[in-house]
């Protein structure tokens, strides 16, 4: 049994040396990463800074530059729009702090996060009116801001928007306000486009002033147009003033002849007083007079007041 087992575990020459070369070879395969990242020239970076890179690649020779007429080149360098430069090896050249750029301070060896600074600073009214103003930015140290100093150059007669602008407030003419003035109406002869020329009318109330007057016959009294179904009272006060009726123009019913659905149609009689009148027309003959309708016990003094204009015999 013993023999059996040496005998299976046992590895010839050959079997030695192929195991001992494959594990050089794993050895070797798991250490190559390591190995490049040590002998490779170039800097692995981040996603955020290839997006950055390419940002600045995008621009054209450092867009918004201002020239300023009369200044000396010699601190004009030219400079590579690839990224944040450190202090060390940041570009010097003159610019403006109230219109650099993000990327514009990156070359000039300012940190991301302090350009962002600067620019919402800026975009908020912010304003810098002398390069001393420099050293008042959050985040930048007192060695920065000595090294920019001699380079800022403020054009002059800027101006942050809403900031020492007193233009924008110069007192401007304005029309003189005219109260309006409307005409007065005639509520039995207007249709729908005069009652919208009034205040607080438009085609809804217009039109349900139009459709009541004709279901009445007409109006013999300003205040029946109150009346109207959904027409607020804070509407009818405003329109008021500028409406008139005159008389003659009340279509009438005779209440002789009319039958019970006739006169139900009209709004101040409805089915059942339109019944009563028939019946007791029927019962005791023609009206003599429209003062005969107060006979009928449903009838009130306010309703016969109501209906007396539109009532006619014949």
């Amino acid at each position: 049994m013993a023999r059996t087992l040496i005998h299976f575990l046992y590895f010839t020459a050959k079997e030695r040396s192929g195991t001992l070369f494959l594990l050089a070879f794993i050895l070797l395969c798991s250490a190559l990463p390591f190995i490049y990242a040590a002998i490779s020239p170039k800097q692995v970076l981040q996603e955020e800074e290839k997006k950055l890179i390419s940002t600045f690649k995008n621009q054209n020779n450092y867009p918004g530059k201002t020239s300023y007429a009369n200044e000396s080149t010699a601190h004009d360098i030219p400079y590579n729009n690839d990224a944040y430069n450190p202090p060390g090896l940041a570009s010097h050249f003159y610019f403006d702090p109230n219109t650099a750029t993000t990327g514009e301070w990156m070359q000039l060896g300012i940190k991301e996060k302090t350009a962002l600074t600067i620019q919402k600073y800026v975009s908020k009214g912010g304003h810098f009116d002398v390069p001393e103003d420099i050293s008042k930015i959050w985040g930048l140290s007192k060695q920065d801001v000595n090294r920019l100093l001699p380079y800022v150059r403020i054009v002059p007669n800027h101006k942050a928007p809403g900031k020492n602008n007193y233009s924008a407030y110069e007192q401007k003419p304005y029309p003189k306000w005219e109260k309006k003035t409307y005409q007065k109406v005639d509520i039995n002869l207007a249709d729908t486009s005069i009652f919208i020329a009034l205040p607080g009318i438009g085609s809804g109330y217009a039109r349900r002033i139009v459709n009541f007057r004709e279901r009445l016959g007409g109006f013999y009294a300003v205040e029946q147009v109150a009346e109207t179904y959904g027409l607020p009272d804070s509407t009818f006060q405003k329109i008021k003033p500028y409406l008139f009726v005159t008389e003659g123009n009340i279509k009438k019913i005779n209440i002789n002849a009319a039958t019970t659905d006739e006169l139900k149609k009209h709004p101040y009689i409805r089915y059942q007083l339109a019944n009563v009148i028939v019946n007791y027309r029927l019962q005791h003959g023609d009206y003599k007079q429209a003062e005969d309708l107060k006979k009928i016990m449903i009838l009130t003094d306010e309703a016969y007041e109501k209906i007396k204009p539109y009532i006619a015999l014949q």
